[in-house]
């Protein structure tokens, strides 16, 4: 039977003050769970699972992790999920340090400015790890990265990008070697921009977009033409729109 304690403990780590205190994190589902896995970017403290997510394993990954895995019935799965439906499995694993001395020579960089929705941000990270981001910087308001709702929508890219919360206008001063582009309303076209090795994108908040201090510190504004009616794009749709132009 899993314990009251256990129990109580990974139902703390959906909120950040106990991941942080703990310096842990929660991931859940084969797929989400798998992948953290596969990557080995994390370091595994629990794996909860039911017999059923046991017996679709290879020997290679039982046999490494056999001392971190503890079958749970269903009922025991539920309590721990954040989600109304669990499947299968439910993992914790240890927070990792973001690797601060960062170089945005040759490279495109993303900088999230107070990003609040934590799907956005999640869909945000698993943009980037499609196109081959190696770094993104957020702003010390951007949405927790170990919140369970973005671990769920990165589907396991949380382990392919270097995640760094910082000063954003201090770090945007110290690295404005290469072009700043600010994404806004109104600006140069993305299509007047192709093929772009070098540069730091910044992707504003939700409703307010980029800051009047961040603002200033851009090279260029840029923009998606818009030929609809729409008050404005989702971040992360607009961030995907961005590095498929730049990058293309």
């Amino acid at each position: 039977m899993f314990s009251k304690s256990s129990i109580k403990y990974i139902q703390s780590l959906q909120h950040k003050k106990f991941r942080d205190e703990y310096n842990v994190f929660v991931a859940e589902g084969p797929k989400v769970v798998g992948g953290l896995l596969a990557t080995g970017s994390f370091a595994v403290k629990g794996i909860y699972s039911t017999q059923h997510w046991m017996d679709e394993q290879d020997d290679a990954l039982l046999n490494h992790y056999r001392e971190k895995i503890g079958i749970v019935k269903d009922f025991e799965l539920e309590k721990i999920a954040a989600y109304t439906t669990p499947n299968k499995v439910v993992a914790v694993f240890e927070k990792r340090n973001a690797r601060e001395n960062i170089s945005v020579k040759n490279k495109l960089t993303l900088a999230l400015d107070d990003i609040r929705d934590p799907g956005n941000l999640g869909t945000i990270i698993r943009t980037a790890d499609w196109f081959g981001i190696e770094n993104i910087i957020c702003s010390s308001n951007t949405a927790d990265m170990y919140n369970n709702k973005v671990v769920q929508s990165t589907m396991a890219s949380l382990g392919a990008v270097n995640i760094l919360y910082t000063d954003l206008a201090a770090w945007l001063k110290e690295h404005n070697s290469v072009g700043i582009f600010a994404a806004t309303l109104e600006g140069k076209s993305i299509h007047t921009f192709k093929d772009i090795r070098e540069g730091i994108i910044v992707i504003g908040n939700e409703s307010k977009g980029i800051s009047d201090e961040i603002l200033s510190l851009a090279t260029e504004k840029i923009t998606i033409p818009k030929f609809g009616h729409a008050e404005s794009l989702n971040a992360a749709v607009a961030t995907g729109i961005i590095l498929s132009n730049l990058k293309s």
